[in-house]
Parts: structure tokens; sequence; C-alpha cells
């Protein structure tokens, strides 16, 4: 099992990015609407790491790994008989795969499906 994407969420983005590109030799790219209007990188081993800012005045900042599954509703099925409170729902990004989130022990956990 492997972390597929890193989601920071921060209320500097563009900080935020430079401080992670000087310390890792990852380029952030535009932000991608489709991710949230997420900055972009992409490690040498292919995970992905976005940096975007709170989508609404509720949502704190927060890191939040996003497993690779085989099977997104299944991973979902799972944590939730685990205790886990689905947040998001799997939705399809198109070109993108699928993902969801959930909280389990007070933190944010996502699944993403290839």
């Amino acid at each position: 099992m492997r972390v597929h994407y890193l989601e920071i969420v921060a209320k500097d983005v563009d900080a935020t990015c430079s401080a992670y590109a000087a310390a890792t030799n990852l380029h952030f790219g535009n932000p991608e609407p489709e991710l949230g209007n997420a900055r972009i990188a992409r490690s040498d081993d292919g995970h992905l790491v976005g940096v975007r800012a709170p989508m609404h005045e509720a949502e704190e900042p927060a890191v939040r790994p996003y497993w690779l599954v085989d099977d997104v509703e299944s991973a979902v099925a799972a944590a939730v008989d685990a205790g886990g409170e689905v947040v998001h729902p799997p939705l399809e990004i198109p070109g993108r795969g699928m993902f969801a989130i959930y909280t389990l022990g007070g933190v944010h956990h996502g699944l993403w499906q290839l």
C-alpha cells in the first residue's frame, strides 16, 4: 500500500509551496480546479503532493494522505465498519480516478482508486 496523493490545506498556499519546494526540490504547478485549485507537484516516484486553500470558512488547515486502493467503495465500507464516518462519499474525478474521505480517531483519511 502507498500514499497516492498527499493533500495539504493551508491558509498561505504560495508560502507553503515555496517552503516545500526549497526543502524537497518539488515543483508546484498552477492551481488545478478539479482538485480544489490545489497546486500539484509530482515526486520522482509518481506520488502527488497538492497544496490548496480552505474551500470554505469552516475548513481547517489539514494534511490528508490519500491511500491508493484497488476498490474505493470496499475500502470505505471497511473504514465505516472500523468506526469511521464518511465525510465525502466516493466521487470520480474524470481522468484522475475516484476518491473518498472519512474521519476516524479525529483524523481525516483519504482513499484513492485509479
